[in-house]
């Protein structure tokens, strides 16, 4: 069975389930599931229901997709991913985005938690990504193309759009919050960086650093969709931060923020609509 079988057998399955059609996509990120929570009309479908996913292994990522409404947008959220550095192919990593536009979904927000190497950033800040750097030395579009998931060659020269950007800032300096910007740089995992990486990170332009998202916008842009990114910066990065580097941090940064990231999607996903 060929990818776009598996990607055609899975949407199916999910159709059947449910048959409304999602026009926004969302991608909860470490500690930052809690949103699905508040979708309403809710549809909800483990990953290992659904044919070809993987179980989501790590905590923080229930691993269930949550269909239903955010306001009067309709919504396919993937509450948890799975990551490269659990052990699974670049392929897997991005085949439920594929799947989720297979459903029909026009826009997909990502999300994850980040370390913040941006020295003007501290940890709960929101970063609105308008741009990243793929440092994991994988394209999830390697190998044949199939023309009818995208063409051969995307383009990336806006990947972030910019319009869906405003939105995201608009919505933040209402909630009395800044509108941070920044670039996200994305690497395999699953150590933490070094401090001296951190220092070539920061020459190399980036804000922030996590292991994951920029396969999922590369994937993205491939489908046709338009994209935005937030990272919730939930520790500063190695050499900046005063204390080691935990995952249990992050969790517990994401439960802190948990209200006002729920604010702020509610605000964003219908305008994405």
């Amino acid at each position: 069975m060929d990818l776009y079988e598996r990607i055609t057998e899975a949407a199916g399955f999910i159709k059947s389930r449910d048959p409304r059609i999602p026009q926004v996509g969302v991608v909860l990120g470490s500690g930052l599931g809690i949103f699905a929570e508040s979708v309403a009309e809710p549809v909800i479908l483990p990953y290992v229901d659904i044919p070809h996913f993987k179980k989501a292994g790590v905590a923080g990522h229930a691993g269930r997709l949550v269909l239903g409404r955010v306001g009067p947008a309709s919504v396919a959220v993937l509450q948890g991913r799975i990551h490269y550095y659990e052990g699974h192919e670049i392929g897997e990593v991005v085949f439920p985005l594929r799947v989720l536009a297979g459903l029909g979904i026009r826009s997909l927000l990502l999300t994850n938690a980040a370390g913040g190497i941006n020295r003007e950033f501290k940890s709960g800040d929101l970063m609105i990504i308008r741009d990243h750097l793929n440092l994991t030395g994988l394209n999830p579009l390697r190998g044949v193309n199939d023309e009818r998931l995208g063409p051969r060659f995307p383009d990336m020269s806006a990947a972030y759009d910019p319009a869906f950007q405003e939105i995201i800032a608009a919505a933040l300096v209402a909630d009395g919050r800044p509108a941070r910007r920044g670039v996200y740089a994305g690497l395999i995992g699953p150590s933490y960086e070094t401090p001296a990486e951190i220092r070539m990170l920061a020459t190399l332009g980036a804000d922030a650093v996590g292991m994951s998202t920029v396969s999922e916008a590369i994937c993205a842009r491939h489908l046709g969709l338009r994209l935005a990114g937030i990272s919730c910066i939930t520790n500063l990065a190695a050499g900046i931060s005063a204390t080691p580097l935990s995952h249990r941090e992050v969790t517990e940064t994401g439960e802190r923020v948990e209200a006002d990231f729920i604010r702020l999607l509610n605000q964003v996903v219908p305008r994405m609509a």
